[in-house]
């Protein structure tokens, strides 16, 4: 019996499910790969719907103008240095082969030139481990270890918006438009909870359905929930 899953009318792209962009300030990311050093400015610190920690607009002396991500303790006038061998303070951008061990940094590149994959949540830092022959060792916000190449860029010190968790919603409401300005869906309702209509773990009129929670690579789109081809499940 097909079954029209939340998941599927987010695919549709309809006007409930689409992501307000038009409100989005851009992109934060590093500004284009440069092998000298260039000086910019902060002209303003902006909230962006769409970034949980504050943007800091740059203008560089090369004419670029980006949003970085803020980090704590910068003001609307400071200068901020990209390149290498860039002084270690917050909000320069500094390849990881000059950054000392210990060092706090955000903002890391996966390759070199994407603009900064990891480590980009409100509040959160990661640590320059130790420099190997091949390559760099971060501590990421997950207490893991990842290997980054020395030429990655980073940004110097750690997000700010580090307490945004600590102010309660309280109201219901205030979620809602909190979750649908980033194109998320609040409330979230267990398959379990639903009628059989709208969910194959539906129906019943019970929260204990016995019906598995695997589901096989080959089912169709509306059978197609929980776990979808595991190699294993339970405990290890």
């Amino acid at each position: 019996m097909g079954k029209s899953l939340i998941q599927q009318k987010r695919g549709k792209g309809s006007i409930t499910y689409r992501s307000p962009g038009h409100n989005y300030y851009g992109p934060a990311k590093h500004a284009g790969l440069s092998n000298v050093q260039i000086n910019g400015k902060i002209l303003d610190i902006v909230h962006c719907p769409g970034h949980y920690t504050p943007l800091a607009k740059v203008r560089y002396d090369n004419g670029e103008n980006i949003f970085l991500l803020a980090p704590e303790g910068i003001r609307v006038g400071d200068d901020v240095v990209m390149g290498p061998n860039a002084p270690i303070k917050a909000g320069n951008t500094v390849p990881l082969k000059d950054v000392p061990e210990g060092t706090l940094v955000y903002n890391i590149e996966n390759n070199p030139g994407d603009g900064g994959k990891f480590c980009r949540a409100a509040g959160t830092f990661a640590r320059v481990l130790s420099h190997i022959s091949n390559g760099v060792l971060i501590e990421l916000p997950s207490k893991k270890t990842k290997r980054f190449l020395p030429e990655c860029r980073v940004n110097i010190g750690m997000l700010a918006a580090g307490g945004r968790k600590e102010k309660p919603f309280l109201k219901a409401g205030k979620k809602w438009h909190a979750y649908k300005v980033r194109n998320r869906v609040y409330p979230t309702v267990s398959g379990v909870s639903m009628n059989a209509v709208d969910h194959p773990f539906g129906g019943s009129s019970s929260h204990t359905k016995g019906r598995p929670t695997q589901a096989s690579r080959n089912d169709p789109p509306g059978r197609k929930v929980g776990k979808i081809a595991p190699k294993r499940t339970g405990r290890k």
